[in-house]
């Protein structure tokens, strides 16, 4: 048994988990607990930073309760890339149109910033240029410069801005240090190819935030670290008493969820494939995916943001791809189809996802088809209901091509599939682009998150990308990531690169099935064209 023990904290878009982990890599026990999310007019999403800090505190708890406390030696956090407001005193302050302190928190997904992000994007300066050329609403600077156009009283009183992983260690121990992952991802802090490590002044002057340059930059961060780096002297001794662990132990530079997943992900071992970080793609799934590929040179890769420095393996370049809907539009296609209900009714516990795959089981089996693939030939999904990041074009929209009057479990299976498959060649555009931009060496892509734990998900994403996928048998990558930040703070391990490799576990990879290639050839062509439809459509309604 293992005399370490490390806890990952891990803040989703819903839900704060918490898990006890060894020094090998071992998950001992998780909790999870829901937090609270106000969506208080279309686009605005809002969250409590007490909230989740209260969810927090119950989950550590939870899971250390059958631990000697003295054997816990560190903590990492992670937690979405949301922005968290608070006055001079370190007190919540509103960013709602409610005008209440309680909603102090700019959920990652809140796209009230579109204007900003447009304005933000027409200026062209450089440096967006290691943001794929455009900034997104789900990044910090357009969600700050929407706060000082229309919450100007907040923004006078505003003592601190953090990114939620940022404001997690500030809470954690009183020190007021940023994660260079944070950072560089979501604030536009400069770490470029020049060997500049430094917040750009004359581009927030442009942007119309020079005021935050105030005081060293006080508001947004002055000092920046290394994600696992050591925060501080550990846990405070408040931070401590909430938690129920021991002042002092190591707190390690956060990270931003979906890269903690990276991070979590990108050392696991599988039999045939190849090991090295610079071979593979991480895809963090969840209400949204992440793409994650890291390279020992800077790569510049059009609609996929990056080339990031040292934002989830130091001394190392990230680039980051992604898809703004995923788990939740697969919930999405199926909560909204008239057959669920009935469907749920005569389920039980069991998952209807579950129920649908052994469904599209039979039906291919009843049609002697070779494989669930091919039932959709002639049902297609376009699946950026939410935005498109590559494309950078938070305004793209889905279609279905396919529908008719059906209404049974069949026609339900069938939307189902077509939209995870439809996810899979987002998948394939994205790693398109990475191999066309420099990207020479990938070979295989990793996943993580519940749709891991979804066979028609994973074997999709192996046939349409023609790569072998490695599903973790440890398979909450995001909770080990932010372990992994725990040990290396407490100098349990030489470097995050050895934490990672040490950690990473093991897991069995799922093949491409050759008798779908050119089937998923042909699909990823009507993928294509309906976006071309899309933008053909507006361009005949922009006449009116």
């Amino acid at each position: 048994m293992s005399e370490s023990y490390f806890i990952g904290v891990d803040v989703g878009t819903g839900s704060v988990r918490a898990a006890l982990v060894t020094d090998y890599g071992k998950i001992v026990t998780s909790h999870v607990e829901n937090t609270k999310t106000w969506n208080v007019q279309t686009d605005f999403y809002e969250q409590s930073s007490e909230n989740i800090w209260s969810a927090i505190s119950k989950c550590v708890k939870e899971v250390i309760k059958d631990t000697v406390p003295d054997k816990i030696k560190g903590i990492g956090f992670d937690a979405t890339c949301s922005l968290v407001c608070v006055d001079k005193n370190g007190n919540p302050l509103t960013i709602s149109p409610s005008g209440k302190n309680e909603q102090n928190v700019i959920l990652w997904m809140d796209h009230r910033a579109m204007k900003e992000t447009e304005f933000i994007n027409s200026t062209k300066n450089p440096i967006l240029k290691y943001v794929g050329g455009n900034v997104f609403p789900e990044m910090e600077t357009p969600k700050l410069l929407w706060l000082k156009t229309h919450k100007k009283e907040t923004w006078n009183k505003a003592g601190y801005f953090f990114d939620l992983p940022d404001f997690l260690t500030w809470r954690a121990t009183g020190v007021d240090s940023r994660s260079s992952c944070s950072l560089v991802c979501k604030w536009t802090y400069e770490m470029n190819v020049e060997g500049v490590e430094a917040w750009n002044e004359k581009f927030f002057d442009q942007i119309g935030l020079g005021d935050l340059a105030e005081d060293n930059w006080k508001k947004i961060g002055s000092v920046v670290k290394y994600p696992g780096e050591a925060v501080g002297s550990g846990l405070s001794e408040t931070a401590a008493k909430e938690l129920g662990l021991l002042p002092g132990i190591a707190v390690g530079t956060s990270m931003i969820d979906a890269h903690a997943g990276g991070l979590g992900l990108v050392g696991c071992k599988a039999a045939g494939i190849n090991p090295s970080f610079d071979t593979r793609v991480a895809l963090i799934c969840g209400t949204s995916t992440c793409h994650m590929a890291v390279s020992k040179d800077a790569i510049f890769v059009p609609g996929v943001w990056g080339p990031y420095k040292s934002a989830m393996i130091p001394g190392m370049w990230l680039n980051e791809g992604g898809q703004s809907t995923t788990g939740k539009l697969v919930d999405h296609v199926i909560d909204t189809h008239p057959a669920t209900a009935e469907i749920r009714k005569k389920l039980g516990d069991k998952h209807i996802v579950q129920y649908l795959n052994n469904l599209l089981y039979e039906m291919t089996k009843k049609q002697g088809l070779p494989d669930v693939a091919f039932l959709t030939k002639d049902f297609h999904v376009y699946p950026d209901f939410h935005g498109n990041r590559l494309l950078a074009d938070p305004t793209l929209k889905g279609t279905i091509c396919g529908l008719s009057l059906a209404s049974d479990e069949e026609s339900l299976a069938l939307l189902y599939l077509a939209t995870v498959q439809a996810l899979s060649y987002g998948t394939r555009q994205i790693i398109d682009r990475l191999k066309d931009s420099g990207y020479k060496t990938i070979q295989s892509t990793l996943i993580c998150g519940g749709l891991s734990k979804n066979p028609i998900f994973t074997a999709a994403q192996a046939n349409v990308c023609n790569l072998p996928v490695v599903c973790p048998n440890e398979i909450e990558s995001v909770l080990l990531g932010s372990a992994i930040l725990g040990a290396v703070a407490a100098n349990h391990f030489n470097s995050l690169e050895t934490a990672i490799q040490s950690m990473g576990g093991e897991g069995k990879a799922v093949f491409p099935n050759p008798k779908t290639i050119e089937y998923h050839n042909q699909k990823y062509k009507v993928f294509l064209e309906m976006y071309k439809d899309q933008m053909k459509y507006r361009e005949l309604m922009g006449i009116l």
